[in-house]
């Protein structure tokens, strides 16, 4: 029963990594930026939901819904005001530098608003846990409804970029930015677009990050956001289903290695199975070879 605990961990764990890639493989597939601010969005979001519980009073739904709507507006503003000055730049270094500034104005003003102690985070996922095998092993509440928010997610997600006059709009951009203006889309609405559902699913995730893990600080969304960008390449940037798939191998491999190998090293075997991927697929797992006209 070890190894299906340590897998149940890995793939909630996963789910949690899954659902921030998808903010990342959006705003990537979609503007062709990568938004190394987004980890700090989900740090953002969580003090905003346990604020609203701790300070204001509001009840658990209430205040998730608060904090998804913060971030959804300030994805918005930071698309806005940081990027989107720099969308014609002659070269991607001024918005990666840009991202980098963004993410450490967002830790700073968390710093001074909220201090550099760890929080502990208020119980909002009250479900029951499941007991499987006669006892021998149990499935925490917050582990089942990670596992089902990231699957239902990533569905809807699908259905809505497929199905959906925007997300038809978002594959047009995505494919020629140019070209999808002189049909009459407009590009900025749908850029702002996609960096809302991509800000707001980082407010889920960092409720779902810190029920699970509940400690928080202003550098909370660092490494998960890092490892999340890890796994959106890992499943192939710009594929939501390979960002889904991603998030919970990696999770599933940084789980493994913490209890097979070595706590202390178990970051650098994911890295270095992200290496051996991209070394053998360059494009991610579902990534596709795009041939460029010349």
């Amino acid at each position: 029963m070890t190894f299906l605990s340590y897998l149940k961990d890995g793939i909630s764990l996963g789910s949690v990594y899954a659902i921030i890639a998808l903010g990342y493989t959006m705003v990537y597939g979609i503007a062709k930026m990568l938004n190394f601010a987004h980890g700090d969005v989900i740090m953002v979001g969580a003090f905003v939901i346990l604020t609203a519980i701790t300070k204001a009073g509001l009840g658990p739904v209430p205040s998730v819904l608060l904090g998804i709507v913060f971030c959804t507006i300030l994805g918005i503003t930071i698309e806005a005001v940081a990027y989107r000055p720099l969308r014609k730049a002659s070269s991607n270094l001024a918005v990666l530098i840009t991202a980098i500034g963004v993410s450490y104005l967002l830790q700073n003003l968390a710093l001074l608003i909220f201090g550099a102690d760890a929080k502990s985070f208020v119980t909002v996922i009250d479900v029951p846990s499941v007991t499987l095998f006669n006892g021998q092993m149990t499935i925490k509440g917050i582990t089942i409804v990670t596992i089902a928010a990231c699957i239902i997610i990533m569905t809807v997600l699908t259905l809505f970029v497929n199905k959906t006059k925007p997300g038809q709009a978002m594959k047009a951009v995505s494919e020629d930015r140019d070209a999808a203006q002189l049909m009459g889309i407009n590009v900025n609405a749908t850029i702002s677009l996609t960096f809302a559902i991509g800000s707001g699913l980082a407010a889920i995730a960092g409720l779902l990050l810190c029920s699970a893990y509940p400690s928080l600080t202003p550098y909370t969304g660092s490494m998960p956001g890092i490892k999340a960008f890890v796994a959106a390449v890992f499943g192939g940037i710009g594929s939501i289903p390979g960002a889904m798939v991603g998030g919970i191998l990696l999770g599933v491999i940084e789980i493994f290695g913490k209890a097979y190998i070595s706590s202390q090293i178990a970051d650098a075997i994911v890295f270095a199975v992200l290496i051996l991927v991209l070394l053998i697929k360059p494009t991610g797992l579902f990534g596709k070879n795009i041939q460029e006209k010349v």
